[in-house]
């Protein structure tokens, strides 16, 4: 099997390659990197596509064109954005580090914020900040100010430029990184990044005009959608991840049991991030989810001294970005009818783990990865956080609840 290259040597073909791979239908993240893994380059998992998606059942796959990626890239660069490939040095240290990092992230503004603690391009230390939309005044009070001190104190604040508790932290973090240094990306120095759920030049929501263009300005903007795609509602469980992965711990102010900032808790756990909650009345709903956070072992916050105080060892630890940032190279085995038969019938609409799979098949792990990720291809698999898998809904439900993205994926990872 061919070897992989650092992509700091690819040529441009190349990237644009990757890039037209990501945005083929039905890769995800996990799909992409065991298909860099297997074939070495994104030029050749690009013709291999059709064949494995039809061992895996599927149809003729939508594979996206030279001409539109290069189109995307134009657009990126023509707006003075630019695109950080995974395993390129400016790509972020601590998201290369998720399982199911994106391949290729678009971004605008300081791109230093994102580095990570102990690299040498910056770095200051990072925190996830996330929360209830509908907050109330002393819950947006709270996560403005403790925003502000975090920045001042040299943090850079995380979070996904939603309603709320989003807008709060980025607003804080934003006075309190300029109070902090003169804006040019040195050591020490705080500031915001958001990870929006869109393309990188839409507006979301479109109140926050004004603030997404100052992050742009002043902070950093991330996204994994193409450009010029309309969030919608599947794109911001997918972006929580991001939010989670940027940042060393993850805090959360204000959320009701069932709030999507749970689910960035989740997440945050998953990835092996520092939990922080805020805790409140028992009287306030809001306060639910922090509370049960802390009562589950997450770290009281009560001001930024507190989020300071944990983050210290973490900061002293720092982070690199992983040597190797694709997956172990799968070995050069086609499964046969027994096995692709063996696997699927294992998979439900509940979500297994990929470990039970190969110990329930006595299988190979390879042969388990490659027969996932001809099924994947077809569109006949969705996968989970978690290193887990299931069934594809049926077409009459997956247009309303498939974690489809706007490039046409059908893959939650």
């Amino acid at each position: 099997m061919p070897s992989l290259q650092p992509l700091s040597t690819l040529a441009t073909a190349e990237q644009i390659a990757r890039l037209r791979l990501i945005r083929s239908e039905n890769v995800g993240p996990i799909g992409f990197r065991h298909l860099l893994a297997r074939y070495g380059s994104a030029v050749r998992a690009l013709e291999a596509l059709p064949e494995l998606a039809r061992r895996g059942g599927g149809r003729s796959l939508r594979i996206c064109s030279r001409a539109a990626a290069e189109r995307e890239m134009e657009a990126v660069y023509a707006a003075g954005a630019e695109m950080l490939f995974l395993g390129h040095p400016p790509y972020p240290a601590l998201l290369a580090h998720i399982e199911d990092a994106p391949p290729v992230l678009t971004v605008q503004g300081r791109v230093a914020l994102a580095a990570g603690p102990g690299s040498p391009s910056n770095i200051a230390p990072s925190v996830a900040i996330v929360g209830a939309r509908n907050a109330s005044a002393a819950g947006l009070m709270f996560a403005r100010q403790l925003a502000f001190d975090l920045a001042a104190a040299g943090v850079v604040v995380v979070s996904g430029l939603a309603r709320g508790i989003d807008t709060a932290a980025h607003t804080g973090a934003l006075a309190g990184g300029r109070g902090a240094g003169s804006g040019e990306g040195r050591a020490g120095e705080g500031g915001t990044i958001a990870a929006v759920a869109g393309g990188l030049n839409v507006i979301y929501p479109p109140e926050n005009e004004r603030l997404q263009r100052a992050i742009g300005a002043e902070g950093l903007l991330v996204a994994e959608q193409p450009w010029g795609a309309v969030p919608q509602a599947r794109h911001f469980p997918r972006r929580n991840r991001i939010i989670t992965g940027l940042g060393l711990g993850l805090v959360v102010v204000e959320a009701t049991a069932r709030s999507g900032s749970l689910i960035s808790a989740r997440l945050a756990g998953e990835q092996g991030r520092l939990l922080m909650a805020v805790p409140g009345s028992p009287l306030e709903p809001r306060a639910e989810g922090p509370n049960g956070l802390i009562r589950d072992g997450a770290i009281l916050v009560q001001s930024a001294a507190d989020v300071l105080e944990a983050l210290e060892p973490l900061v002293r630890r720092g982070v690199s970005a992983p040597e190797v940032a694709y997956a172990p190279p799968l070995a050069n085995l086609e499964p046969d009818g027994d096995a692709r038969r063996a696997v699927a019938a294992l998979l439900g609409l509940a979500p297994a783990s990929v470990d039970s799979l190969i110990r329930e098949t006595a299988l190979p792990p390879a042969v388990v990865s490659i027969v996932l990720l001809e099924l994947e291809l077809a569109g006949r698999i969705v996968r989970h956080a978690g290193n887990r898998i299931s069934l594809a809904l049926p077409p009459d439900r997956a247009g309303q609840d498939s974690p489809a993205t706007g490039t046409g994926l059908r893959v939650l990872i």
